[in-house]
C-alpha cells in the first residue's frame, strides 16, 4: 500500500469504505499498486490490470483490457458508448462487494492471465467511424487541414471524429471542429499534451491543470 492511495481514499469519503474493501481484495491477488491519472492504479508486470475509481453514484473497479474477459457472471458494462478496451463494475455499497469477493478474484485473476499472455484488445475491429458533414465540408475550404488530418494515425483521426459526431446539433460539431483546427495542424491528437508538462507524453496526464491548482491556492494565501 502506498500513501498516494490513502490520499485518494481519504479525499472521498463517500465511497471510502467501498474502495478500502475493493483495495484489499485487489492486492490479495498480487497486483502492485500505483497512483496513475490520479487514480489508484493496480498493475503486473508493468501492465495496468484494474483501477479503483470513486464518482458522485457509486465507485468503480475498472479492467484496462475488460473486453477481453469472459464476464461469466454478467457483472462488466461500458464506460461509454464508444469505449473498445475497458469495462468496469459499478458499486452502491459495500454489501455488493462483499457479496461479488470471490467472483472479483477470478474476474482478476483472469485479467492476469492475459496480460502474462500478451493479449491486446483488436483495435482494428469496426474502426471505420462516418465523417461527419460539417468535416467534410471544413476539408473542403481548408485542403491544408484535411491534408494534416489524413496524417495523423488511425487512432487519433477516430478520437476526432467520435468527438465531432457526438454532438447532436450541427452548431456543436462546427464549434468543436474550429476549436481543434490548430492542434490537427499540429499534428496532436484530441487526447495528445500540448503544455509538454506530462509525464506520459504523448498523452495528456492532467499535469497543467494540477500545476494551475497549486499556482491558485498559492495566490489565496
Amino acid at each position: 500500500m502506498i500513501p498516494e492511495v490513502d490520499k485518494y481514499l481519504s479525499a472521498n469519503p463517500l465511497w471510502q469504505k467501498e474502495m478500502q474493501a475493493l483495495r484489499e481484495i485487489v492486492l490479495s491477488c498480487g497486483l502492485t499498486e500505483e497512483l496513475k491519472w490520479r487514480v489508484p492504479c493496480y498493475t503486473h508486470q508493468g501492465g495496468n490490470v484494474v483501477m479503483i475509481s470513486a464518482l458522485k453514484e457509486y465507485c468503480a473497479l475498472s479492467f484496462s483490457k475488460g473486453a477481453l474477459l469472459k464476464d461469466s457472471g454478467g457483472i462488466l458494462s461500458t464506460p461509454g458508448k464508444n469505449t473498445r478496451s475497458a469495462r468496469l463494475i459499478r458499486f452502491t455499497g459495500l454489501e455488493q462487494i462483499i457479496e461479488l469477493q470471490s467472483r472479483l478474484k477470478s474476474y482478476i485473476h483472469e485479467a492476469i492471465a492475459l496480460e502474462d499472455s500478451g493479449s491486446k484488445v483488436d483495435f482494428e475491429k469496426d474502426r471505420t467511424v462516418e465523417l461527419p458533414k460539417e468535416l467534410e465540408d471544413k476539408f473542403a475550404s481548408s485542403p491544408e487541414l484535411k491534408t494534416a488530418f489524413q496524417a495523423l494515425t488511425p487512432g487519433r483521426q477516430r478520437g476526432y471524429l467520435l468527438f465531432f459526431s457526438a454532438a447532436k446539433q450541427a452548431s456543436t460539431r462546427v464549434a468543436r471542429i474550429e476549436k481543434h483546427v490548430q492542434r490537427i495542424l499540429d499534428g496532436k491528437g484530441i487526447l495528445d499534451c500540448t503544455c509538454k508538462l506530462s509525464r506520459k507524453m504523448p498523452n495528456c496526464d492532467g499535469s497543467h491543470k494540477l500545476i494551475g491548482d497549486r499556482a491558485a491556492e498559492q495566490s489565496k494565501r
